[in-house]
Formats: C-alpha cells, sequence, structure tokens
C-alpha cells in the first residue's frame, strides 16, 4: 500500500511532464522525455550554472583567507532560502489542503503512510530546489580547495541536512500559509502583491550582486567574527562543510531531531490539519434592495470579477496597471532629467522628446493584453453568455470595455505627467496623448480578433489560454514590433517632418485600423463566438 501512495505522490509531481493540459490528453513518450529533458536543463544548466558561477567567484577568496567555512554558511543559507520558497507552497497544497485528503482518509489507509507519502512529495521539492544551489557550492570547494576525504564527506552530510532541514521548515511555514489561507477572503490580491514583491526583491538582488560579491569578500574577517558570535549553529553549518567531525555530529543529531519532533507533531494532528475547512463566521440576515443594472454593466463586471479572480490572469495579461502609475510617479520626479538627457543627444530643435515618450508609453501599454485571452478563458463554460438573452457583440464588447478602461485611464494620467514634464509645444503634446490612447484601442482589439480566429476551449488549467495562447504573443511582440517601427521609420524616412505631423499620420492610421477590426469584431466576430 505504501509504495501505491508513494507512486501515486511522485505521478502528481511530475504530472505536467505527463499530461498535456493544453490539449486535455497524456503525452506521447517522446514528448514527456523532451518536457523531463528540458526541464533537467533549466534546473541543473541555467540555475545551478548561475549558483556554480557565483560559488567560483567567492570560494578561492574565502579559502585562501581561511574562511572556508563562511562559504559553505552563506551557500547553506541561499540553500534553504530556495528549497523553502521552491517547496512551501506544494507543503500547502500537498500536505495540508490537498484536495483528495478526504476521500483518501477515508479509505482503510494508516494515517502515517499518508503522511509519509505527503511529506515524500515535500522532501523530494525542497530537495530539487535546494540541491541546484548547494551542490554546485560543493563541486567547486572540491576543486578551489585541497582534497580532504572528511571535507567531501562532511559537504555531502551538509546537503543531506539542509534538505531536511528544509523539509522541517516547509512543513513549518507550509502550516502557516494554509492557515492564512483559510482565513484570507481576497487570496488573488495576496498572491499578486507577493508575486510582484518576489521580482522586486529579485531584480534589486540581481543588479546589486557584484556591489555585494566585493563587499562580502572585503569584509570576509568581520562577518565571520559576527556569526561565529552571535548565530554559533551557522557556524557550526559552515564547519560541518569542511569536515569538522564535532560539527558534523552536532548538526547531523539536531538535523534528525528536528524532523522526528515534526513527524511526531504532525502523525499526533494530521486528520485535524487534513480536514480543516477555516472558521464559518455567522453572518446576520439584513434586508437591502438590490439596484438592477443593464446587460451591459452585468457582463463587464463579469470580466472584472474574472479577471480579479485569477492571479495568474492579472500578473501575466495586467502588469501595465501597475507599471503605468509608476511611470506616471517617475515622469513627475525625474522626467525634466531624462528631458535634459534627450535634448543633449538629439539636439534642442529635434522634437524627438515626445516621440520617444509616447513610444515609451506604448511599450508599457503592451504589457496589458487583457482582451487576448479573454475569449479562451470561457472555456467549457462558453455555452452561459450563449444562452443569455444578450447579443453575441454585447459579451464581446465587455471584454474590450475591460481592457479599455484599465487601460486608456492610467495611459491618460501617465501621458498628463508626460506633459508636466516634457513641456512639449501644444501640437506635439496633443497627439503624444491621443497615440498611446489609439495605440491602447489598437490592440484591444487585436488581441480579441486573434483570440476569435483561433480559440482554445479545452483547457483544463487556465495557464495555458493566459500563457500558451497564440493570441496573447501576437499582441505581446506586435505591441513591440508597433514601438520599435513608430521610432525607428521615423528617425530612417521622416526626420525632415514636424514631430507632431508625423505622430498626427500615424494617430490616423491606428484610428482607421482599429475602426475596422471594431467593425469586424461586432459583424463577424459576433457570429464566430456564437458559434464556439
Amino acid at each position: 500500500m505504501l509504495k501505491t501512495l508513494l507512486k501515486k505522490q511522485l505521478f502528481e509531481l511530475n504530472f505536467s511532464f505527463f499530461y498535456d493540459q493544453k490539449k486535455g490528453k497524456m503525452r506521447s513518450k517522446a514528448s514527456s522525455i523532451a518536457f523531463i529533458v528540458l526541464y533537467a536543463l533549466l534546473m541543473v544548466g541555467i540555475i545551478g550554472g548561475m549558483f556554480a558561477v557565483f560559488a567560483a567567484m567567492v570560494c578561492a577568496p574565502l579559502v585562501q583567507a581561511g574562511m572556508g567555512w563562511l562559504y559553505f554558511t552563506i551557500f547553506g543559507l541561499m540553500a534553504i532560502a530556495l528549497g523553502v520558497f521552491g517547496s512551501v507552497f506544494n507543503t500547502y497544497s500537498g500536505l495540508y489542503l490537498a484536495k483528495d485528503n478526504d476521500l483518501l482518509l477515508s479509505m482503510p489507509i494508516p494515517v502515517h503512510y499518508l503522511l509519509i507519502t505527503r511529506l515524500a512529495g515535500v522532501y523530494l521539492m525542497g530537495l530539487m530546489f535546494s540541491s541546484v544551489v548547494i551542490l554546485p557550492a560543493v563541486i567547486v570547494y572540491m576543486f578551489a580547495a585541497p582534497f580532504r576525504v572528511a571535507a567531501l564527506c562532511g559537504s555531502l552530510l551538509l546537503v543531506i541536512s539542509i534538505s531536511l532541514l528544509v523539509l522541517v521548515l516547509s512543513c513549518i511555514l507550509g502550516w502557516v500559509v494554509a492557515k492564512i489561507s483559510l482565513k484570507l477572503k481576497h487570496k488573488s490580491f495576496i498572491t499578486v502583491i507577493a508575486s510582484l514583491a518576489f521580482l522586486a526583491a529579485y531584480y534589486v538582488l540581481y543588479f546589486k550582486a557584484t556591489e555585494m560579491l566585493q563587499g562580502l569578500v572585503e569584509n570576509a574577517a568581520t562577518i565571520g567574527i559576527s556569526i561565529k558570535n552571535s548565530a554559533y549553529p551557522l557556524y557550526l553549518m559552515g564547519r560541518m562543510g569542511e569536515g569538522n567531525p564535532v560539527a558534523i555530529l552536532i548538526i547531523v543529531l539536531a538535523t534528525v531531531a528536528a524532523v522526528a519532533a515534526t513527524f511526531w507533531v504532525l502523525s499526533r494532528g494530521f486528520i485535524k490539519i487534513a480536514t480543516a475547512s477555516g472558521a464559518s463566521e455567522k453572518v446576520k440576515y439584513k434586508e437591502t434592495s438590490v439596484k438592477q443594472a443593464s446587460a451591459s454593466a452585468a457582463l463587464l463586471r463579469k470580466e472584472f470579477m474574472r479577471l480579479t479572480s485569477s492571479p495568474t490572469y492579472m500578473l501575466n495579461c495586467g502588469l501595465g496597471i501597475l507599471l503605468l502609475p509608476i511611470a506616471a510617479v517617475l515622469l513627475l520626479f525625474k522626467g525634466r532629467t531624462v528631458s535634459d538627457i534627450l535634448v543633449a543627444a538629439f539636439g534642442e530643435g529635434s522634437g524627438v522628446v515626445p516621440l520617444l515618450a509616447a513610444g515609451a508609453l506604448c511599450m508599457i501599454a503592451s504589457m496589458n493584453d487583457m482582451s487576448a485571452p479573454s475569449v479562451s478563458l470561457e472555456g467549457k463554460s462558453v455555452w452561459i453568455p450563449q444562452s443569455m438573452p444578450i447579443t453575441p457583440w454585447q459579451a464581446l464588447r465587455a471584454k474590450l470595455e475591460m481592457h479599455l478602461i484599465l487601460t486608456e485611464i492610467p495611459m491618460f494620467i501617465c501621458g498628463v505627467c508626460a506633459l508636466i514634464a516634457f513641456r512639449p509645444s501644444i501640437p506635439d503634446g496633443i497627439f503624444m496623448i491621443i497615440l498611446p490612447l489609439l495605440y491602447s484601442l489598437l490592440f484591444a482589439c487585436i488581441g480579441l480578433f486573434a483570440d476569435l480566429r483561433k480559440p482554445n476551449l479545452k483547457w483544463t488549467n487556465e495557464v495555458v489560454p493566459v500563457k500558451q495562447n497564440l493570441s496573447v504573443l501576437f499582441v505581446i511582440f506586435g505591441g513591440w514590433i508597433y514601438t520599435v517601427a513608430l521610432i525607428g521609420l521615423y528617425f530612417a524616412f521622416f526626420s525632415t517632418i514636424s514631430t507632431w505631423v508625423y505622430l498626427c499620420a500615424v494617430s490616423v492610421i491606428t484610428a482607421a485600423v482599429s475602426a475596422l477590426l471594431w467593425y469586424w469584431i461586432k459583424t463577424r466576430g459576433a457570429k464566430i463566438f456564437a458559434s464556439l
């Protein structure tokens, strides 16, 4: 029985390698092997290679300074951090709030068997993420330092100890995440905020990496003394990597004790944790009047609710909603500096600043492509709007309106901030605002046009229409090509005419194409939607 449960857990962990969620069927053997190889190249070749380069940069200086233990401490902490980050949400969804917990608990399966299989999945996930950090560090150390059998054994035991510590921390933090998730009302927004915070932290660390490495090497002795005095367990972890027998014994015993305590605690309360459904709040009935809304307003509200209910949809198709206000604030504080740099580069009378500003606004707006997967996201529920007493055009117009509201309003505010910052002439300023607004309209129509031409309604995971949809790629790359062509054509062929004349001509063309696409969606597109 335990063997069967372990096989089931392993298949769930690797489900995407064997099942095509886009087509809703099992992959061929060749396709599965290809996906496994690509994933291995990503984890080992790219991520592992990145940490190997980092290790090669700091290992030799620290070893020569007699601070090899600090090297293992640093990489051990990074391995624990990445391992916990990579496995904590698997713990949350695979251990505490797994969808089949009730089904398995109703069967004649010993609870400790179920717990062992769940923990095995968490452990393997944490091992994979922590190993891509600590294993390259161990390999680099073996080449950079004199070879010793004790160091080899200690570093390998360190890899195992770190993976077990990741398991313990993932169980603790996963329990916290599970408890919080049962009480949260707006989980989608929390997920989006957390994802954006992680991306911001990643880019800050990425751009500061060189400076941080230099500071680490220069202040290794001071950092080492501080860790040894105030965080002695971390010092022991580093000494374990160097092969110190006392450190190996202490860390191994502490790790085994932590794992045993975690298993004991979970085994005593696993049924209660796995069957928890959150606190239900008593609501006192209050009689209220419901305001009647038009069909168009109701459809628009439906589109907004669909967007805000999906972190995947918001993060991948609505990033411009956040970036446009940020750009507006930056323009108010740094716009004059940017304008002075551009004027110094292109000349006072070139009039290139409004053109580049319009292009930059278009580039940011290209990160909004909510309309591109909107038809495909209807999925198997497409019959619902088709069965309502509305026209197909009303359903499609709501998708366009949602895209335009979320893009045009922040775009206009950003354009006004650009006017304040750059202070162009009146004609230049007018078209610097108008062209990005027309661009947003054009690509809202292009996205819906492309999705109507080739919709995917057979998906089993919303990641497929949002991330693997040709219409989404078409809109994103089309937006970049539009922006590059907007600026490139001016410098190549039309730099002799006034900037506002060029922007006016491009605006007229953009408006004309938008009108044609709008008409197509209203007529031919509505018929396609009705027949899906």
